[in-house]
C-alpha cells in the first residue's frame, strides 16, 4: 500500500483530506469546485482550468458541468439538453470517450507529436494549454461522470501532480454521487409532484395520511370536447396538442407562483397556496393574471396550429377559494402527494359549468369576494354533487 501511494503529490492528499472531511458539507457545487480548485492550486499545482460533467435524470437536461477558470471569479454550472448529448460535437470530445470507456485521456499538448486526434485539443494548443488530462468518475452504479484538468505550466503535468489529480478525482467522484443522489431526486420531485410537494416529500412528509390542511385558491382545467379528439385523431397528433395545452397551462401557473399538482387525463388540477392568517386578494390577484395568460398563450397558439393544419385546443378554466387537505394518500406503497376535500370536487364541478355558460374562465362566489378585481356575475346555478345553488362568476368581457 505505501509504495502505491509514495508518489502521490502531498498537497493533493491534503486537499483530498478537506473535502473528505469539510469540503462535503457544501452542498452547492459551484461553492465546492471553487473552493476545491483553489486549494489544488494552493497546494502547488499549476491548475488553470478544471471540467466536471455530472449525468443526471432530468426531463430536459442530460447532464450538468462545473467550469472552474483560475482567470475567473468562482466557478459557473452550465447545462446540456439531451439533444446535444447526442450530437456530433458531444461524441467527439474526449469526455465522451472517457463516459463511455472509463479510461483516462492525456494530451501533453506542449509535445510537438501530441497528435491533434480531437478538436478541443487543437483549440488549447492555440490558447497556451500545455497539457489536457480527462478522468472518469465512476459511481456505484456504473454511471461515468468525468473531470478534466489543464494547465500552462511549461512541460505540462508531472508523473506526480497527474497522481495527485487522479487522487482527487478518485474522492470527487464519492462527493458527486452523495450530491447527485439528491439533486436527481429533488429534480424528479420537481418534474412529478412538483416544487413544493416535491420539497415537503424531502423534508419528511412520506408516510401515508401524512398531511394539512390549508387554504388555497384551487385551478381546475379542462380541455373540451377531449373524448371526440380521442377519437378522431392519431396518438401522435393528439399527444402534440396534450404537450402544448399543458406547457401553457403549466408556466402560466408557475409564473405567477402556484403549482400544477397533477394531470387527470386532460385536466390540470393547480393551486395558489395561501399562508396562515394571509390575505387573498394577491393570490387572486395573481390567479387572474395567470388565466389571462394562458387564455392569450392558447390563443395565439391555436392561430399557429390553425396554420399548420392542427386541431385547435379549446378548454375550460375554473378558479374557487377554498380549503383543503393537502398531503399523501394511496396504497402503502403507491401514494399521491396532492389536495382533496370538497373544495376540489366544487372547482371540478364548476369547470364543466364553464362551457355551457360560453365562457373561458369562471369563478366561484368565494373567489369573486376575495378578489379585488370586479367580476361579472353569471347568475345563480346548480353544480352536480353540490347541494345549494352556487353563483358563478367570470372576467368581465
Amino acid at each position: 500500500m505505501a509504495e502505491a501511494y509514495k508518489h502521490r503529490h502531498q498537497g493533493a492528499a491534503q486537499v483530498v483530506e478537506w473535502m473528505l472531511r469539510d469540503g462535503r458539507h457544501l452542498t452547492h457545487m459551484r461553492e465546492f469546485g471553487d473552493e476545491m480548485c483553489r486549494r489544488i492550486v494552493g497546494a502547488g499545482i499549476t491548475l488553470s482550468r478544471a471540467f466536471c460533467s455530472v449525468g443526471t435524470l432530468h426531463p430536459q437536461f442530460a447532464a450538468s458541468a462545473y467550469v472552474w477558470r483560475r482567470s475567473a471569479q468562482g466557478a459557473m454550472r452550465l447545462v446540456a439538453d439531451h439533444d446535444f448529448s447526442k450530437s456530433a460535437e458531444f461524441n467527439s470530445s474526449p469526455i465522451a470517450i472517457v463516459q463511455k470507456t472509463a479510461q483516462t485521456i492525456r494530451r501533453r499538448i506542449c509535445d510537438p507529436a501530441c497528435p491533434l486526434d480531437f478538436p478541443v485539443i487543437g483549440e488549447l494548443r492555440a490558447n497556451g494549454t500545455t497539457d489536457y488530462i480527462a478522468m472518469p468518475m465512476v459511481c456505484s452504479s456504473g454511471l461515468v461522470n468525468s473531470i478534466t484538468w489543464q494547465t500552462d505550466k511549461a512541460g505540462g503535468f508531472t508523473d506526480e501532480e497527474i497522481e495527485g489529480l487522479k487522487t482527487i478525482a478518485d474522492a470527487l467522484a464519492l462527493i458527486v454521487e452523495l450530491q447527485s443522489t439528491r439533486r436527481i431526486a429533488r429534480n424528479l420531485l420537481d418534474a412529478y409532484v412538483g416544487h413544493r410537494a416535491g420539497e415537503r416529500v424531502l423534508s419528511g412528509a412520506i408516510t401515508r395520511g401524512s398531511r394539512e390542511e390549508i387554504r388555497a385558491l384551487i385551478w381546475f382545467a379542462d380541455i373540451r370536447g377531449f373524448t371526440t379528439l380521442a377519437d378522431s385523431l392519431d396518438r401522435a397528433t393528439l399527444v402534440s396538442l396534450l404537450d402544448d395545452y399543458f406547457q401553457i397551462m403549466v408556466e402560466a401557473v408557475a409564473a405567477e407562483g402556484g403549482e400544477t399538482l397533477k394531470f387527470i387525463g386532460d385536466a390540470i388540477l393547480a393551486i395558489f397556496e395561501l399562508s396562515a392568517n394571509e390575505e387573498p386578494s394577491e393570490r387572486c390577484a395573481a390567479a387572474l393574471r395567470a388565466s389571462r395568460a394562458a387564455t392569450e398563450r392558447i390563443a395565439s397558439r391555436n392561430a399557429e396550429r390553425i396554420a399548420a393544419g392542427q386541431p385547435q385546443i379549446r378548454c375550460g378554466l375554473a378558479l374557487h377559494l377554498g380549503d383543503v387537505s393537502y398531503g399523501n394518500i394511496g396504497a402503502p406503497n403507491r401514494l399521491d402527494f396532492t389536495v382533496i376535500g370538497p373544495a376540489v370536487n366544487h372547482a371540478s364541478r364548476l369547470e364543466k359549468l364553464a362551457s355551457e355558460l360560453g365562457r373561458e374562465v369562471v369563478t366561484s362566489a368565494s373567489f369573486a369576494r376575495a378578489a379585488r378585481e370586479p367580476l361579472e356575475s353569471l347568475g345563480v346555478h346548480r353544480l352536480r354533487g353540490i347541494a345549494e345553488p352556487q353563483e358563478v362568476f367570470a372576467l368581465k368581457r
